[in-house]
């Protein structure tokens, strides 16, 4: 869940993604959140079968609480991108709306997952390492402890990657992919075929090229450019 959600996460932000459609990413993205939703729940079945056939209890430590809030939130956040971003039918107000909510609900997500698998692998060790125990710091424990820190450092370097401005996908790219297929630049294709109209004409239709192209810019960096 962390490794596959992370790369979710900043499919958007890596520039060699900038000149593929916003559509194919899209679609990456959805696959990969598919992806570990799915892990996810796999392995919740796993962890309960396992208490059950050990006779050990379920649902009562911290780890198991914020573990099943992370999966049943993720769950909803993957129903609704689904629902609002990759389907059609919403309306881009509705998009504008929502983007913010889905940008750090995500983010939030994902931090909380790693919070888990922190608690998790503590709540493993203290269990598992009884001779010697886990306060003698045995290899385990020190080997442990340093994978603690690595997911510290690998969530916030996401954290970081998904936050900061310069790593958004620029809005340009985005305006290619409002243009018909096989279409030329707002604008050209049509004054092309004015040679022999007037500058007068030409200029109006400059300044209503303009006028649409800042439009599409607008609703897309409103409603269509997100991060998760």
């Amino acid at each position: 869940l962390v490794s596959v959600l992370s790369s979710a996460i900043i499919v958007y932000r890596l520039p060699w993604t900038w000149k593929c459609s916003k559509l194919l990413m899209k679609f990456i993205h959805a696959g990969l959140n598919t992806i570990a939703m799915i892990l996810a729940i796999v392995s919740m079945v796993a962890v309960f079968e396992y208490h059950n056939a050990r006779n050990i209890p379920n649902m009562y430590s911290l780890h198991s609480w914020i573990g099943l809030t992370a999966v049943i939130f993720y769950s909803l956040q993957l129903f609704l991108g689904f629902a609002v971003f990759l389907l059609p039918f919403a309306p881009v107000t509705l998009r504008a709306a929502l983007m913010p909510i889905h940008v750090y609900s995500g983010l939030t997500i994902f931090a909380t997952v790693i919070a888990t698998a922190l608690m998790g692998i503590t709540e493993k060790l203290i269990f598992s390492l009884k001779n010697p125990a886990y306060s003698a710091s045995p290899p385990e424990a020190t080997f442990v402890n340093c994978l603690g820190l690595l997911l510290v450092i690998y969530g916030a370097l996401i954290l970081w990657m998904a936050s900061r401005p310069h790593w958004k996908r620029p809005p340009e790219e985005n305006v290619k992919v409002l243009r018909p297929i096989g279409g030329t630049p707002e604008g050209t294709e049509v004054e092309s075929t004015m040679t022999d109209g007037s500058n007068a004409d030409k200029s109006d239709l400059r300044v209503t090229s303009e006028a649409a192209r800042k439009q599409n810019l607008k609703f897309d960096e409103a409603g269509q450019r997100s991060t998760m």
